[in-house]
């Protein structure tokens, strides 16, 4: 089942972010663009270099408003110790969430219950808590950051410009399209 246009459910975590540890919840989300950034493991091979490259995009995001919430089923404890002593991990200033009892990771429908370990998974959620965009990918397939901002900017695109929808490749600045009966057959 789709979770497109589905509210987030309550949960309750503690991230790292900026050396400290913070207890988060579904109600800091609110009210603002969220990207949840799902990733099997803490100390593995393709998530940091997945997690560098969000950070790389981090400055973009925030000033588009949006937070990132990275979630792992690790513990936060964890996640500090990957930033001590990863060079990659080490630049990361968004919230790193620990969810070792998988609450947020089944929310969002990415536990692999037989591993206990989610699946790389990206969600955008609105400022109302609905989720916008989902993206899931197999283990060895790393995501792209640059995509994610692009997706980003054209769900804030569609969510200001009701009637208006954003063709394939679309870039910011770029035409849209307003779906009517005149267009029908016409693309």
């Amino acid at each position: 089942m789709s979770l497109i246009n589905t509210a987030i459910k309550p949960f309750k975590a503690t991230a790292f972010k900026n050396g400290q540890f913070v207890d988060i919840t579904e109600a800091d989300v609110a009210g603002k663009w969220a990207i949840f950034f799902f990733y099997p493991a803490d100390f593995t091979f393709v998530c940091p270099t997945e997690l560098e490259d969000l950070q790389n995009e981090y400055a973009t995001l925030k000033e588009l408003g949006a937070e990132v919430y990275s979630v792992s089923t690790d513990t936060h404890f964890s996640h500090k110790a990957w930033h001590a002593t990863s060079p990659a991990i080490g630049k990361i200033q968004y919230y790193m969430v620990g969810d070792q009892t998988g609450t947020i990771t089944r929310n969002f429908d990415v536990m692999r219950e037989n591993e206990g370990l989610a699946d790389r998974g990206t969600f955008v959620v609105d400022p109302d808590g609905i989720i916008q965009i989902m993206e899931t990918t197999c283990e060895g397939v790393g995501r792209n950051a640059s995509e994610l901002v692009r997706k980003l900017k054209a769900a804030i695109y569609i969510r200001n410009n009701p009637g208006e929808v954003c063709p394939a490749k679309w870039e910011e600045g770029e035409a849209v399209l307003a779906p009517s009966l005149d267009l029908v057959g016409k693309i």
